[in-house]
This record gives C-alpha cells, structure tokens and sequence, in this order.
C-alpha cells in the first residue's frame, strides 16, 4: 500500500460509457454534440398499463462481448453494465491492472461505483417466479445480484482491484459522491487508481411503477424525445433511463511518469444532505448551496473561476426551481454571466448513474472545448432565470466546471473538473 505524500492530485485519464445515445466515448461524446436525445417509448416491459410510457433506453449493449458466458450467466445487466464500463474505462486509459511495465498494482487499485437501486430490478422476475413455484425456484445468484455492492465487488473480481471496494446507494448523487469518494482515496494514499463512477440498470416494471405513483415522472408519452426537458417552463417531471458511467482516476504522478492522455484535473468535491424531505429539496437550496461551496473551498478555488456550471436539472418542477436558487445564491451577480448546461434531455435521468455521465460530460467540456446544450428547453421559466447553453451547444474554452447532483432523501454531491496543466 503506498503512504500518503502530501496533496496527492488527482485527474481522469479514462471513461468508460454506456448511455441512451451512445456506448464509448466516440459515439456518446457525438451524441452531446449533436444534442442527440435518447428517450423513446419503452421496449423493455409492457407499460401500457402506466402513466408514465417512455424511457432512455440503452439501444446497442450487448453483454455477451464483453463478458465470458460463465460471468455473463450469473450476473444481472446491472454489474454487466459494471464490469463493461470498467473495461471500456481501462483500455480507454491505456492501463491494465497486474505487474510490468505500463501497469498498476492490483493492491494499488481501488473501485467506487454508486448505484440508486442496484441489482434490485433484476430481481422482480425471480420474485414472480417464486410466487407461482415456490423456493425451489430461486436462483442460487439471486443472494449475489441485489446488494447494492455487487457492482463494485464485480469489477474488482474481473479487474485483480485488490484495494477498496466501496459500493453506495445515495439516490441520484450516487454516481458523484462514487467519484468523490475515489478523489478521497487517491488523496490519502489508499489508491493510486480508482474506477469509479455510477451504473444503473432500473428499467423493470416494479422499480419503474413506484417512481408513477409518487407523480415524478414526465407523462409526455406523445412527445417522448422532448419530454426531458430541465428548466423548460412545460417540464413535467423527470425521464427515468439506465446506463453506466465509471472514469478512471489516476493520481497526477503515476499518469505523468506512463504519459497518459488527461481528460482533466478532478480538484474538489463535497456532499451533505438537506435533513428536510424525503422526496422535496429544502425550499431555500441549503443543502445544495452548502455543498457547492464546499466543493469550491475543496478544491481551493473562488467562486470568481468557475466558467460553467452542468447543472442537475432533473427536469421536475421544483428541483430545477431550486437548483436555479441555489446557483444564484453561490455565484451572486456572476450566476446569470456564467453558461449552464443541464444534459438530461439528452441522456435523461439514469438515477444513480446521471451524476456521473455528467462528470464524465465536464471533463470532455474542458478537453474539447465545448460547452454542451440544454436540449429541449425552448420555452424560458421566469423561475429559472439564468444563461443557459439553450438550442445547440457552442465551442468555448473553459478552464473550470462545477457538476451537480442532487437526490432523493435530500442527498448533494458536488465535483470541480479544472483543465489539465
């Protein structure tokens, strides 16, 4: 185990993509540029049933190419989505995990992956199978799929990461706090890799429902391409998807010395939680405030040089409100200078894996120069009252980025993505 040295710095050198408008970084990152939107009507299950009929589905995942059929047979799509992205991540960094040259050490190596629901939709149609045949029916892999660490413990197993496994359940800021979490441990020496990131497999009719009950979602069936639609004054809720996102952090010297190809610095990060409502943000944006500013103080930078905000815009009435609030509360006059991209209606609302395709947007802003758009917002909130990257997206060097992740039970996450020096 190495030993702490110092500030330890930390940057991405890998993504690992599976979305609802593209799977590698290629295809997703043309998908963002092109405002390519990935909601349709659900193919998954039936719905017909429903209020709310329409989802990001992944269209192109085939697990069978990147799993042996052992593996693949005892695994549910959620830790295949897990152990896909984290290949995907580690070939697009050029690094393997093992001894020699160009590689890290296993005990080096360490994984986060957060996760709202984890392997709990796969298991509705074990559940109907033991209601109509009893206990004989269940699968000896059921025990191994719903824990909310199976991600992580997978990815480990396939990958030799022999250092922390670290797997959370913190509703839609999963993702992010997975990946503040790795900074954490890069930081203190516990990891010179981290694969973290969020993944998400929720499209199975029980999981899917209980979210219809609770009047979250978009009822937008007719319009399902613009029904995600963050801070749009006809927003009506958010659309449900499934996907995963991991990066590979790497602390700064490691990648150096192998000459990696750095997305950009991930410098700060901070979570807290709003104590107030289980589903409601805290009318005043406490939470998300303090945790904004938190990951500024984090990260040692002033308010003064952030340059673009990819905001969570879960497209629901409140929560865009609110989130609207508390950027204005962080930046001061600055908040309605300062362009915001709120991505969900292009990739829409993959829960616990949002917060990290969104990172994974912020440091491919600052690489590619290129501030992506808040697709389908065309009719301005007065509510929502800042300068949003509307329309299309445009090309634009910044050298910071704030990325949101607001959740359910009142959880905040916040990272800052600064461009590689």
């Amino acid at each position: 185990m190495i030993a702490p040295v110092g500030h330890r710095r930390c940057v991405v050198t890998g993504l690992g993509l599976i979305t609802p408008i593209g799977t590698g970084v290629p295809a997703f990152w043309r998908g963002v540029v092109e405002g390519r939107r990935g909601v349709r009507t659900i193919t998954r299950f039936d719905a017909s049933a429903l209020k709310t009929r329409i989802a990001g589905e992944v269209p192109d995942f085939e697990a069978r190419d990147h799993l042996d059929a052992r593996r693949l047979h005892r695994s549910d799509r959620f830790s295949q989505f897990s152990i896909a992205a984290a290949r995907m991540a580690l070939e697009d960094a050029g690094l393997a995990i093992g001894t020699g040259p160009g590689r890290v050490s296993g005990d080096d190596a360490a994984v986060a992956i957060g996760s709202a629901l984890g392997g709990v939709p796969s298991a509705e149609e074990d559940h109907a199978t033991f209601l109509a045949s009893g206990p004989r029916s269940i699968p000896a892999s059921l025990a191994l799929r719903v824990f909310a660490g199976a991600g992580a413990c997978n990815v480990a197993i396939e990958f030799g990461a022999r250092g922390p496994a670290i797997g959370n359940s913190n509703s839609c800021a999963s993702g992010a706090i997975a990946i503040g979490e790795g900074l954490r441990m890069i930081r203190d020496g516990l990891a010179t890799v981290v694969i973290a990131g969020g993944v998400e497999a929720p499209l199975a009719p029980l999981c899917f429902a209980a979210f219809t009950v609770i009047r979250a979602m978009s009822t937008s069936n007719e319009e399902p391409a613009s029904a995600s639609r963050p801070f749009d004054a006809r927003r009506d809720g958010f659309v449900m998807a499934e996907g995963a996102a991991l990066l590979i952090l790497e602390e700064m010297g490691h990648a150096v010395s192998r000459g990696a190809r750095i997305y950009g610095e991930l410098q700060g990060f901070a979570t807290t939680n709003d104590a107030h409502h289980m589903v409601a943000p805290h009318p005043e944006g406490a939470g998300a405030i303090r945790a904004m500013r938190l990951s500024l103080r984090d990260a040692r930078l002033a308010v003064e040089e952030v340059e673009h905000v990819n905001a969570h815009g879960s497209s629901t009435p409140l929560n865009d409100r609110i989130e609207t609030l508390a950027i204005k509360e962080v930046f001061g006059e600055r908040a309605r200078r300062i362009p915001v991209s709120g991505t969900k209606g292009m990739h829409a609302h993959a829960l616990g894996a949002s917060g990290a395709m969104e990172a994974a947007i912020a440091v491919l802003t600052l690489r590619e120069r290129f501030l992506p758009s808040t697709t389908n917002l065309t009719e301005r909130d007065p509510d929502c009252d800042l300068d949003y990257v509307a329309g299309v997206g445009r090309r634009e060097q910044v050298r910071t980025v704030l990325s949101n992740s607001f959740g359910f039970g009142g959880s905040n996450a916040c990272l800052v993505f600064h461009e590689a020096e």
